[in-house]
């Protein structure tokens, strides 16, 4: 792993690799270089197979991230956002990572640190945390996903009214509806992460990745073609000696030992 990185931090916990945000003075705002670097560092924790499950978080307790840099873009024309937000996109990047990543969310969450969150696969937050997509206050839209993931997940008209109102809603009501998967106490919210990472990282690495890209298809195709994708995707597991090996540990009571193969 690359020592390069400005914004970056980057910590291996056996097969759990915590990698957080770190601009803290800047509430974690995304700017350029911030979605450059957290890409790159996806594309490497890609490539390592010792890397089971990531865990993305920002540093601090006050933001998960507070949206984008604001200042960054200001004086920006349509065509020149528009060449940046069709630069390698760090939402797209986290969207399609094959392995598990988790949201450990503290603090602010808000318009492009939400879209970040929504790309995550699961989202675990702290009972100091916010939600919201107020990018309507400043007379633009979600340009990182965020009317298109947020509506999948909770709904259109739970999305219709945080996107239109650009309302920030705290974390029991993003538990409410369905935004995020656990609430916890600031204080444990690491350790409960961190114990959920854990418990996935012990699974079989090909049919994590397997089951994510068929529970992602769900969303994003008609359902025959979904059942179809995901009868090819278990029999796949098939080819695996993964699946071997869960087997005959099931048989002889044991806990399986999963390499990835």
């Amino acid at each position: 792993m690359s020592n390069s990185y400005e914004t970056i931090l980057v910590e291996r916990r056996g097969g759990v690799t915590l990698v957080t945000i770190n601009r803290p003075e800047k509430r974690n705002a995304l700017n350029i270089q911030t979605r450059a670097e957290g890409a790159a560092v996806l594309d490497e924790l890609r490539a390592d197979d010792s890397v089971r499950v990531v865990v993305l978080t920002g540093a601090g307790d006050k933001a998960f991230i507070a949206d984008a840099d604001i200042a960054e873009f200001a004086e920006h024309t349509a065509i020149q956002q528009r060449e940046v937000m069709l630069d390698r996109s760090l939402f797209n990047a986290i969207d399609g990572f094959p392995k598990p990543i988790i949201a450990m969310v503290n603090g602010y969450c808000l318009g492009g640190g939400c879209e970040v969150a929504l790309a995550c696969d699961l989202r675990v937050a702290g009972d100091k945390a916010s939600f919201g997509q107020p990018e309507i206050n400043l007379g633009i839209i979600p340009g990182g996903g965020g009317t298109q993931r947020l509506t999948r997940l909770v709904g259109e008209g739970k999305a219709m009214e945080m996107i239109l109102s650009g309302e920030i809603i705290d974390a029991q009501t993003a538990f409410l509806i369905g935004l995020v998967n656990h609430v916890v106490a600031a204080d444990q919210l690491e350790t409960k992460t961190m114990e959920i990472a854990n418990r996935i990282a012990e699974k079989s690495p090909i049919a994590l990745r397997l089951a994510k890209e068929a529970v992602k298809l769900a969303s994003r195709s008609n359902l025959d073609e979904g059942l179809r994708r995901e009868v090819d995707l278990f029999a796949l597991c098939f080819s695996s000696e993964d699946k071997d090996e869960g087997v005959k540990a099931f048989l002889e009571k044991r806990k399986p030992q999963f390499k990835g193969r």
